[in-house]
């Protein structure tokens, strides 16, 4: 999981809303997926349990690399579904009610786990979104401070680019971010923050990874089951379960169902962002990259971050207008512009991230002011 990597590579992952002109003539995944998997470069394509259409892309050598990649894929997507009036929406929710439509035994599982205690669990499945940036762990000795660098700038990210004021029923809600809302309110014990202040990235995620409850145990076949009371791993290591004990398969899959805003894979994946339209999620990559592969731009940020480090539901809330944080995220991205150039990102990205600042952050906004335009944010109810 913190094998060190300085190759500086960027991996993108993006999450569709797919939209259709009639709700009973939705294609189904398989049949989208038979239209795009053929025009693909390097991506690859998944679907999540709403019918949220996922492009995943290869590593590439900078962020330039890897958006010039998925950008083609992106467009080549687009085209591949518009003979049946297929649209790509980049929102962090969905604001209409979605059915499940992946048939798969961990989907029904996790529903089950979820419909519990945490009713909000299918929303999150079936209606949100969003922009997932892979960044390498970097040398031996900065694997620990990427780490912690990359949890500070969660808030910072998550007001800079939230982008889904509206619930699954279409109603506003008060939350720029309600996607993160969403997270927000799920089983903490797999959705908080792994950082631990003064413990290692390792030892950190190993505790976080343990004490985490077990989802479900797959038992024979593709049947999977949930267990009647929590379990967390640890203790089905101690004591065992009806099903047996747990194998290093078996964990490695549970590190699957753990979902904190930051997640090592033998790289570090920030799963903060909104899902964004084509024109800023480009953005919100390299900006992401400058702030923690760029030594300058990530000493500013990591400054000006770390003050607000535990505001992450304020950040969803209020995104830039709130004071505090609007100037955190300012200093970040005024640190940021000037080191895309140094990272080798390219000139209409750069231009798209200077029109970013301009448009949203210089003046306390975020995309999701311009879906709904909160006026007075003193009157958004309290982020309990």
């Amino acid at each position: 999981m913190f094998a060190p990597d300085e190759r500086q590579r960027v991996g993108i992952e993006l999450e569709w809303i797919t939209r259709a002109p009639s709700r009973d003539h939705v294609p189904s995944p398989a049949e989208m997926a038979a239209r795009v998997e053929r025009v693909l470069g390097g991506s690859r394509l998944t679907f999540e349990p709403g019918g949220q259409l996922e492009l995943s892309g290869p590593a590439a050598a900078g962020a330039a690399a890897a958006i010039t990649a998925m950008a083609s894929d992106v467009a080549a997507t687009r085209d591949a579904l518009a003979p049946d009036g297929v649209e790509l929406l980049g929102m962090g929710l969905d604001p209409c009610r979605r059915e499940r439509v992946v048939d798969a035994p961990r989907y029904a599982a996790m529903e089950s786990y979820f419909d519990a205690h945490w009713p909000s669990g299918r929303t999150m499945m079936r209606n949100t979104a969003g922009v997932q940036v892979n960044l390498d762990l970097g040398d031996f000795g900065s694997v620990d401070l990427r780490w912690q660098r990359a949890h500070d700038l969660v808030p910072v990210l998550a007001a800079a680019f939230a982008n889904s004021p509206f619930d699954a029923s279409g109603a506003p809600t008060g939350w720029r971010s309600t996607r993160l809302d969403v997270w927000r309110c799920l089983d903490p014990r797999r959705t908080r923050p792994a950082a631990r202040p003064g413990t290692s990235a390792a030892t950190a995620w190993t505790t976080y990874a343990l004490d985490a409850p077990v989802m479900f145990v797959r038992a024979d076949g593709d049947r999977c089951v949930v267990p009647p009371r929590p379990l967390p791993f640890a203790r089905w290591i101690h004591d065992g379960h009806e099903l047996g004990w747990p194998t290093l398969d078996d964990f490695i899959y549970h590190l699957t169902t753990l979902f904190p805003p930051v997640r090592p894979r033998g790289w570090l994946e920030l799963r903060v962002v909104d899902a964004l339209p084509d024109a800023w999620w480009p953005v919100a990559v390299a900006v992401t990259t400058a702030l923690l592969d760029d030594p300058e731009a990530a000493d500013t940020a990591a400054r000006a971050a770390r003050p607000i480090g535990s505001r992450v539901a304020d950040a969803a809330r209020l995104g830039c207008a709130d004071p505090v944080i609007g100037a955190a995220v300012e200093r970040c991205f005024v640190a940021a512009l000037p080191a895309l150039a140094r990272i080798g990102v390219d000139a209409p990205t750069i231009t798209a991230s200077e029109d970013y600042y301009e448009r949203f952050v210089a003046r306390g906004r975020c995309p999701a002011d311009d879906l709904f335009p909160y006026t007075d944010p003193a009157r958004l109810p309290a982020a309990t």
